[in-house]
This record gives C-alpha cells, sequence and structure tokens, in this order.
C-alpha cells in the first residue's frame, strides 16, 4: 500500500475503538459492577494501565517492524517459528470462535423485531455480510467502521452527560443524586477477591486494541502514525470507560445491577427514563456489528501472514493489497463455527470461552517479546515510547499470567483455560508435525543430489584411473619392447 494514502492516525484510532467497545463493556460490564462494587473503578483504572504498557510494548515493535503479522512475526523473531505458529493460530482461531458468537447475540437481540427468522439465517447473514464488506479493503473499511465506531462513542458521551444532569441536580424536575449510593454501600463491597475477580471481565472489555499492530502496515507513516493512534486510543478508553461508570456507581446500589440488562440502562431505567432500553439494544446491536467488521479486518491479515510464512494452507497466500483469500477463509470458517453450536452445542459453548484466554495469551506474549525486543534492539530510533522498563513489562507480563492462571475461578471461564490449554498443545503438536514432515523433505531433496553426485565422482575417478592404467601399460610395452630390440641387436 502507498503509505502517503494509508491509514491515518484517527481512522486506526477509530477502528480499535469499533473493536474494542462491544458487548463487553455494554453488557459484561453488569458482571464486573456487581461483583466488585463501587471499587469497579480501580478495576478499570488498573486495566487501562496495563492497555497503556501493552499498546506502547506494541508501538515500539510496530515501528521498528510494521509488518502485516505485528505480535505474530515479532514472537517469531524472538522466540523461533514454533511460537510465531502457536500465537498467530490460537489468536486466529479464538478470535473466529468468539466472533462467531457474537453473531449469534446479534441474531438473538435482532429476533425481538424479526421473531419469524430463525438464528442460522440471521447469523449466517450477519457473517456473510462481515465478511463481503471487509473484501472493500481498509481505506472504505475504515470510513464505515469509523461511522459505526462514533455511534457507540457518541451513545457512551450522551450518557455520561445525562447521568451528569441527574448527579449534579441540573435536570429539571429530577431528584439531585450527588454521591447518592455511594454512601449507603462500602467502597470495597466485594473485597479484595470482588476486584480481583472483576479484573478478568474489565480486561475483556479493553480487548480487541491490538487491531492497531494487525493494521500498522496499511498505515500513513507507521512511525507517526502508530504511536499517534495509540495515544488516542488510550486516552479515549479511559475516558469512556471511568467517566461513565463513575457515574453509574451513585445511581444505582451495585447488588442490584443484573447481568442481563446493560448498567446503563439499569441506572436510567431507575430515574424513570424507560426509552434508555431501547436505544442501548439498537446501540449494542451496531457495537457488536462493529467488532465483527474489525475483527475480520485483523483476521483476514493474520491468516495471510501465516501463508506467506508457509504456516497456513498455500491457497490463502495473496498478492493483492487486500487479502481476499484470508477474509473468505475466515469467514467461512466463522458460519463452520455458527453450524458446530447448533449441531454440538456442548462443545461450542466449551471451544468459544477460549476467545478470552486467546486475547490474553497474546497480550501476555506481546510483554514477554518486549523483554527480548528492548534487550537486543533497545530503543527504536532512539525512543522509548513505554517508559520504566523493565519493571513496566514485567510488570504487565506477571498480570496477565495471574488474569489466566485465575480463570476457573470466575463462573464460566474455567472451560475458557481449559480450551485455551487445549489449543496451545493442539497447535504445538501440528507445528511439530510440520516441522518433521518438512525436514524429512529436505532430506529426500539432499539424499538425490549428493548421491547423484557421489555416483558422478566415482564414474569420473574411475574412468581417469583407467586412462592412467592404459598410459602406463603402454609405456611398459615401450619399455619391454626397447629392451628386447637392444638384445637382439647385441645378438
Amino acid at each position: 500500500m502507498n503509505k502517503e494514502k494509508g491509514l491515518s492516525a484517527w481512522q486506526l484510532t477509530m477502528m480499535a475503538l469499533g473493536t474494542v467497545i462491544g458487548g463487553s463493556f455494554f453488557l459484561g460490564s453488569s458482571v464486573a459492577i456487581h461483583s466488585a462494587g463501587p471499587s469497579i473503578i480501580i478495576a478499570y483504572i488498573l486495566g487501562g494501565v496495563l492497555v497503556y504498557f501493552i499498546l506502547y510494548a506494541l508501538s515500539e515493535m510496530t515501528v521498528a517492524n510494521p509488518s502485516a503479522g505485528s505480535f505474530r512475526s515479532f514472537a517469531n523473531e524472538a522466540y523461533g517459528q514454533g511460537a510465531g505458529f502457536v500465537v498467530g493460530w490460537v489468536y486466529w482461531t479464538g478470535m473466529v470462535l468468539a466472533m462467531s458468537s457474537e453473531a449469534t447475540a446479534v441474531s438473538i437481540l435482532v429476533r425481538e423485531w424479526l421473531p419469524r427468522i430463525s438464528i442460522t439465517w440471521l447469523g449466517s447473514f450477519i457473517i456473510i455480510g462481515v465478511t463481503l464488506l471487509n473484501l472493500l479493503g481498509a481505506s472504505k473499511l475504515s470510513k464505515l467502521e469509523s461511522g459505526l465506531a462514533a455511534i457507540k462513542v457518541i451513545t457512551i458521551l450522551a450518557f455520561i452527560v445525562l447521568a451528569a444532569l441527574l448527579v449534579f441536580g441540573i435536570l429539571p424536575g429530577r431528584t439531585v443524586v450527588e454521591t447518592g449510593e455511594t454512601e449507603r454501600q462500602a467502597f470495597l463491597a466485594g473485597g479484595v477477591k470482588g476486584i480481583a475477580g472483576s479484573m478478568l471481565i474489565v480486561m475483556f472489555s479493553y480487548a480487541g486494541f491490538e487491531i492497531i499492530g494487525l493494521a500498522a502496515s496499511e498505515a500513513k507513516n507507521p512511525g507517526v502514525t502508530v504511536p499517534k493512534a495509540i495515544n488516542y486510543t488510550v486516552l479515549s478508553l479511559l475516558g469512556l470507560y471511568i467517566l461513565s461508570v463513575g457515574f453509574i456507581i451513585p445511581m444505582i446500589p451495585t447488588e442490584e445491577i443484573r447481568e442481563d440488562i446493560s448498567p446503563m440502562v439499569a441506572a436510567l431505567n431507575r430515574f424513570r427514563i424507560g426509552w434508555a432500553g431501547t436505544v442501548i439494544n439498537v446501540v449494542l446491536i451496531t457495537a457488536i456489528l462493529s467488532t465483527m467488521l474489525a475483527a475480520m479486518f485483523g483476521l483476514g491479515r493474520m491468516i495471510r501472514s501465516l501463508a506467506d510464512d508457509k504456516l497456513a494452507p498455500g491457497f490463502i497466500k495473496d498478492k493483492t493489497e487486500v487479502p481476499y483469500r484470508g477474509i473468505i477463509f475466515s469467514g467461512l470458517a466463522m458460519l463452520a463455527g455458527l453450524g458446530l453450536g447448533l449441531v454440538f452445542p456442548r462443545v461450542y459453548l466449551f471451544l468459544i470461552s477460549s476467545g478470552g484466554f486467546a486475547l490474553l495469551f497474546t497480550y501476555a506474549i506481546i510483554m514477554a517479546t518486549h523483554i527480548k525486543f528492548r534487550k537486543k534492539y533497545g530503543c527504536p530510533e532512539g525512543k522509548c515510547r513505554l517508559r520504566g522498563f523493565p519493571y513496566s513489562s514485567l510488570f504487565a507480563l506477571i498480570f496477565l499470567v495471574l488474569a489466566i492462571i485465575s480463570m476457573p475461578f470466575i463462573k464460566g471461564q474455567g472451560s475458557g483455560l481449559a480450551a485455551g490449554a487445549f489449543m496451545i498443545v493442539f497447535y504445538s503438536v501440528c507445528y511439530g508435525v510440520i516441522w518433521f514432515i518438512n525436514r524429512r523433505r529436505q532430506k529426500n531433496m539432499a539424499y538425490p543430489f549428493q548421491n547423484g553426485l557421489q555416483g558422478k565422482l566415482s564414474t569420473e575417478l574411475s574412468e581417469e584411473l583407467t586412462k592412467q592404467e592404459r598410459i602406463v601399460k603402454g609405456l611398459n610395452d615401450t619399455i619391454s619392447n626397447s629392451k628386447e630390440s637392444n638384445i637382439n641387436q647385441e645378438k
């Protein structure tokens, strides 16, 4: 791609926000807020700090090498081809399964208005639509993604403004909230355990920002654009999340927030603003679609990166700027995931739980790779974007490992750890088989050459020896004849 006409910092930012802000925040945050109580604000701040560390670690490596494979290519360089293979396939598989489940979630929401259409048809239509839209290319897709992301951002901003009006008593005819429910409940309502348990869900609500790294190869002047996009993304997410959660806490007791309703809707319903539920449901549909679009963008480029390194089927390899084959292959995989959910629902539920593991695993690999990258190459272009190295990188890495280990202690996440471990073992075995087959091929290609060369040398040597023997024999015959002639003359 022509870097002068590539993606701008704002386009990368909107693509990242489009991926990150989805069902995990609009709906999933209910579980986190209910678990931790008012102290959930600490979890969101801590989550934002971790995102800052991970993104800036990714930024340093991306600026040095804006590869389409992003963190997979970096892991490949730091820890070998096997690590790159496992990371790439675990990420791709986890995201494909997660996005097929998102298609099911959208279908369930849409059926409230179109009850006669089956989830199978709705889900398939959504996946096909997302796949076809991604075939338009980065430039056109970024405009659509920016529009969908803007809807989500505007909705959260509208909630923040409306909540602020209620809290500060500016809205006419409404009771002043002020500190409200925060005075009637303990700050650490769920204790330290509540914060620890909510951290995994909070991290999922921040997940998806790695799309900046995957899109870096198609950005305008990556060395400047990527760091700017990361600044905008971190500040936007921290501002939107912390302000919205900060206003929810005084408006409604955290124990009244249920997991089947958005905390924003629950808070506004308490003040008889009933239309909020309908609006949030519509926005939730656009939020999930936006997440799927941006995720498909990254999946197509990830699988092509694997194919370029001969770590994925050769027919996926594509020389065009848009990875058409990778996108179509990923779309077909999502359809297969959707079908798996209908035929084998228990297996499907087990596998889709690996989506969260795949993201945490990817982020841990990014930090581990960054530690090795910084020690080997130092700061790219002499600019250290991640401060406090190596402590900042080690802190993020240890925290992510602890988050993965703690998955079984959180309801519904134990299967995610098991599914993730299964994927790592499965793809490690796959790489071992590929490595063994390639090694055998190399030997088979080398042996005929060596045998042929040895045969040729042997033949040439034999001919040379025969020739020399003939010369020696000729000389001997000449000498013998000469001696016989001399004897005869003397007689």
